[in-house]
């Protein structure tokens, strides 16, 4: 591995380590800190890291986060709770995610005429999920009221694995270029697909959580191990369901959302494990979206695509979630603030990776431009804002009293915790 890579690695961890507590009350989020360490160090920048877009390890690293994100990410929502207070987060699921979809992929088509309608939709998919870390003093901050935070909270949970059949399926489509394939061609890849995966992922979530939890309980595996039988789970599901054609990333959503509801006494040191080796894996994959996706999408990124990135972080986004809210009794801020931190992050990243690792797309240049370029400006604009606003809105909502916005529902937990110094500020 390339000594500079790794230097940078240790150095920017160190760094960014020894301000990390004071960094929560500032514009200065981890990510941000990443993406930017990796710009400056990349060839645009001092030139001391030249990776190659198809180093293989580049794509190894995001197959795994991708895996473990899925995993972590499903793990934390307790379905339950959804059925009985989830009336904002399945809003936004439910109607949101899809219109959101729609918009984009029509957005798509108008600035970029000469895109497929299969690749439009595409873009729109691989754009549509939400990463509530970037905007973590949001989901952190106790001013915020609870349902408004659980619902950014679990939208953000779920929409990346709910978002990620739709981008297999799109992908397949974007790639006939033209060709066609027989109806029985497409049952066998359906069927294996959203099928395969999910049953895989079912069994493993299933009995992998009730081997674990029996061991805890027994006093036969020990605190570190139960944080790493996570990252075994999740590697099993995926390896079991690619073993027999399934999708191996939906199998490791499934393995988590079940692990999560059926053994939720082991679920604690999972989230442990998803807090510091998970984030470590984050973290690297924002260093090399800083380090090799930025300076490739800066050099071919046109007005066109500034502007599609622009709108998908605002109207593409806001407008479908304030339609997905009416009828809620939210008051008009709150319908800007749930629009506003929807920040595109890291499974737009890793979806648009693996996307383009299987290639055959014509228009995978221009579908990494403008994804890395809106993930680029989300980043930016979603970390340097979350802070300041959610404190306005704090204060804002604080003034209305029994307001929907109050009702009180279970706080789930989040990606990655904040100090309790930063949280009470």
């Amino acid at each position: 591995m390339d000594l500079a890579f790794l230097i940078a690695v240790a150095g920017v961890l160190l760094l960014f380590g020894a301000i990390s507590r004071r960094a929560e009350r500032s514009p200065l989020t981890p990510p941000l800190a990443f993406v930017g360490v990796g710009l400056a160090l990349s060839p645009v920048g001092l030139g001391w890291l030249d990776l190659s877009p198809s180093n293989e390890v580049i794509h190894g690293l995001a197959e795994l986060t991708l895996v473990l994100v899925l995993f972590m990410d499903a793990v934390r929502i307790e379905l339950s709770c959804l059925r009985r207070e989830g009336n904002l987060p399945l809003r936004l699921l439910a109607i949101g995610l899809p219109l959101t979809i729609v918009l984009g992929a029509a957005g798509a088509v108008a600035i970029f005429p000469g895109l497929g309608l299969a690749a439009a939709f595409l873009l729109a998919a691989i754009l549509a999920p939400t990463d509530a870390a970037l905007g973590q003093s949001v989901i952190s901050s106790p001013r915020v009221p609870v349902r408004i935070r659980q619902a950014l909270n679990v939208e953000s949970g779920l929409n990346d694995g709910i978002a990620l059949p739709i981008v297999l399926m799109l992908a397949s489509l974007a790639a006939l270029n033209g060709e066609t394939n027989s109806l029985a061609y497409w049952l066998r890849f359906v069927g294996l697909q959203l099928l395969g995966g999910p049953l895989i992922g079912l069994a493993v979530g299933y009995l992998g959580g009730w081997l674990v939890l029996r061991a805890t309980q027994s006093g036969w595996m020990n605190a570190p191990f139960q944080r790493l039988s996570g990252l075994g789970l999740a590697l099993l599901a995926f390896a079991g369901a690619e073993s027999v054609g399934g999708n191996g990333f939906i199998a490791a959503f499934i393995a988590g959302l079940t692990l999560g509801n059926t053994a939720r006494g082991v679920c604690d040191s999972l989230y442990q494990f998803g807090e510091a080796e998970g984030q470590l894996l984050t973290l690297l994959v924002f260093l090399i979206f800083g380090a090799v996706m930025v300076p490739a999408a800066l050099a071919h990124a046109g007005a066109e695509a500034l502007v599609y990135a622009l709108l998908s972080l605002t109207l593409i986004r806001m407008l479908p979630v304030a339609l997905s809210l009416l009828g809620s009794g939210l008051r008009p801020a709150s319908y800007a603030f749930i629009g506003w931190f929807g920040p595109r992050g890291l499974a737009s990243i890793l979806f648009v990776l693996v996307v383009l690792e299987a290639g055959r797309l014509e228009a995978g240049a221009l579908l990494e431009t403008v994804v890395v370029l809106t993930v680029l400006l989300s980043t930016l604009l979603h970390g340097v804002s979350a802070y300041p606003l959610a404190r306005r809105y704090g204060a804002h909502v604080a003034l209305t009293g029994e307001a929907p916005e109050h009702e009180p529902v279970t706080e789930l937990p989040v990606r990655v915790q904040h100090s309790d110094h930063a949280s009470t500020a």
